[in-house]
């Protein structure tokens, strides 16, 4: 199959790659590719090279289902130095993306030029490895120690504007992209060409070293590869060029073969499947442009944020015009933080806000695409909700609930046409949390179930697909989570040696720091109400602490204490005093065996919602824990790591 042609421009050669859907640069085409290098190369008449890619994108990186074989010539790193040092200079024409192995491609040429919608980046340590064919080595050289370490080690593309001001790239382009890189590369040929990257000192930064790799382990917790690509980094700053490619690739094959890196294959592999299930390939999905949302809460206004950030219109009802304004209010203080942060400019803020418009009139949804109700957690309230939405909205429109705990067929009972029906759980705060979990009804059809996939991804979400149960799979392993830490509490195992055990495992906070942030009445209520139905729940140590006013945070008090203003756990002798008669035991457990008890309950549970059929694959509740509670993406998600090899300090 050919993969790679060339057509000429008088003197210039115009070398096309075309390996679809994304020209991922696998052995053939690294095989073709060179051999266009010597052919071309051997041609006196030719005295430049543009290189550009058919279809959506420049070269997306190489090729993820390689990585698990042995690595077959020619490699990357030689096709890059046979680029840098044919007879005549390349230009790399960008469109798309140009990640990985791509960019590291576009540094071989002598000049790269970008459509002004590419982006360009590094994104191999997002699956547990560093760039392999000098992205670590040619990189600080072209645009500095600075850039490059923020570039590398974030795994984050940056826009072609942005690699414009830092100088990866030598002009930005809005014209037709053949033409311009044609142009641009003639005119080059009349000045004296500038020095292969490889040939350029590197670019020294002004970072203190030990406060980066300081802030990195801080932020790494326990992934390995932003680390060695810092080193890396350093080490190139440091070496001359042969000496900074062979560690580059040293440790490159070193982090390829690690079981970090399997792991997050494991999970990029899981989230690519989630994105574009194979069942649902062939269904078109409805058009969603125009979304109600009822309930002006956090959840609701984080829903309403969510969308609008998708481009989408957004219609918000409460109750009363009153709750509608300070929805509306808290929405734009919302978007003014995002500002503040530098997320977001003014402009561009504002322009999401001009897609709001909030009411108390449920009339208003009548032309709604898709309404998702963000209500009090009610079972009469949603019923009573839904029973005016089927009369309200089109017949066509999508009915969805965010209900985390209810049964979404009893809050559709009051919908005519279940075909329409779903349930789409949002994870707080909803406009950043990455999770969504998508609950259909047996009668919830093909087209709109098509259509919630198709809009998680418009919103930049995974969507995991799961049945119904109580809690479904995040709430419902959280459950067994919290009880099986509570269960070492009880048998004497400190509480802040409980949370420092799951810290040190990769997890931002341990169970009981997190309640603390969340609020421990918020489950409270739900066991409560659970028990005013009539189901018998034993009394958990939260409940004995909720009953004594401890609330959490927001109150100063929960599993540990806190300053006004401050969110640092302090170990409160008050719990201590308050759980004397529920702790029994005087046992002592290291860390890892705290960390692999709790992983191992939450593991037990997922095989239990895969026995149920609660989930088609192990890897949807990998995705679950991962995105909507805090698990460490490198370690794979509980269902991987319970097959997962372990290090002498147990990790995978």
């Amino acid at each position: 199959m050919t993969l790679v042609s060339i057509t000429r421009d008088v003197e210039i050669a115009i070398v096309t790659v075309n390996n679809p859907p994304v020209n991922t640069l696998a052995q053939a085409l690294r095989e073709q590719l060179l051999e266009a290098v010597d052919r071309l190369g051997a041609d006196a008449s030719i005295r430049g090279v543009v290189l550009l890619c058919a279809g959506r994108t420049f070269f997306a990186g190489a090729d993820v289902n390689e990585f698990d074989k042995p690595p077959m010539p020619p490699h990357l790193p030689d096709l890059v130095a046979a680029i840098e040092n044919a007879p005549q200079p390349w230009l790399a024409a960008i469109h798309g993306a140009a990640l990985g192995g791509g960019l590291e491609v576009a540094l071989g040429c002598r000049f790269r030029l970008a459509a002004g919608s590419a982006s360009l980046g590094f994104p191999e340590v997002v699956l547990g490895v560093i760039p392999g064919a000098s992205g670590t080595v040619r990189t600080p050289r072209l645009i500095g120690v600075d850039a490059a370490v923020e570039l590398i080690t974030s795994g984050k593309p940056v826009t072609a504007e942005k690699a414009l001001a830092v100088g990866l790239v030598d002009k930005v382009t809005d014209g037709e992209l053949t033409a311009e890189a044609v142009s641009y590369l003639r005119e080059a040929l009349k000045r004296p060409l500038p020095p292969a990257i490889s040939q350029r000192p590197v670019q020294a930064g002004s970072y203190t070293r030990e406060q980066q790799r300081e802030a990195m382990t801080w932020r790494a917790r326990g992934e390995k590869a932003p680390l060695k690509a810092l080193e890396s980094i350093e080490f190139s700053a440091t070496h001359d060029f042969a000496e900074a490619m062979a560690a580059e690739r040293r440790i490159f094959l070193e982090l390829r073969s690690s079981p970090q890196a399997a792991a997050l294959r494991h999970v990029f592999l899981a989230e690519r499947a989630a994105l574009r299930p194979a069942d649902l390939k062939d269904i078109v999905p409805l058009p969603v442009e125009q979304i109600g949302v009822v309930g002006g809460g956090t959840m609701g206004t984080g829903i309403a944020a969510a969308f609008l950030d998708a481009g989408l219109n957004v219609t918000l009802v409460e109750r009363d015009i009153e709750a509608a304004q300070r929805a509306e209010t808290n929405l734009k203080a919302l978007y003014e933080g995002t500002v503040r942060r530098g997320r977001l400019s003014h402009a561009e803020a504002e322009a999401r806000l001009t897609r709001f418009s909030s009411t108390s009139d449920l009339a208003k949804l009548a032309a709604a695409d898709l309404v998702i109700e963000a209500v009090f957690e009610d079972i009469v309230v949603k019923q009573e909700l839904f029973g005016q939405l089927d009369r309200m909205c089109r017949p066509d429109a999508i009915l969805a609930t965010n209900t985390s705990y209810l049964d979404p067929r009893v809050i559709a009972e009051p919908v005519t046409g279940l075909e329409r029906f779903i349930g789409l759980h949002f994870f707080s705060p909803a406009n950043i949390m990455k999770l969504l979990e998508i609950v259909p009804l047996a009668q919830t059809g093909q087209t709109v179930l098509a259509t919630a996939i198709s809009l998680a991804r418009r919103l930049g979400k995974i969507p995991v697909r799961v049945g119904i149960c109580e809690g479904f799979v995040g709430n419902r392993i959280l459950k067994r989570y919290r009880a099986a830490a509570e269960n070492l509490l009880r048998r004497g195992i400190p509480i802040a040696e409980i949370d420092a055990a799951m810290r040190e495992h990769g997890f931002a906070m341990g169970p009981f720091e997190a309640q603390d942030l969340g609020g421990l009445d918020i489950a409270f209520a739900q066991r409560e109400a659970a028990r005013s139905a009539g189901t018998k729940i034993a009394e958990t140590l939260g409940d004995i602490l909720v009953r004594a006013g401890r609330k959490g945070q927001k109150v100063g008090a929960g599993w540990y204490d806190y300053v006004s203003g401050s969110r640092t756990p302090i170990i409160s002798e008050a719990v201590a005093t308050l759980l004397a008669g529920s702790v029994r035991g005087s046992e002592t457990r290291t860390r890892q065996q705290i960390a692999d008890d709790l992983v191992a309950e939450m593991a037990a549970e997922g095989e239990q919602i895969l026995e149920e059929g609660i989930v088609r694959r192990a890897t949807d509740i990998d995705l679950v824990e991962i995105h909507g509670y805090g698990f460490p993406r490198w370690r794979g998600g509980p269902m991987f790591s319970r097959a997962a090899p372990q290090d002498a300090h147990g990790r995978p």
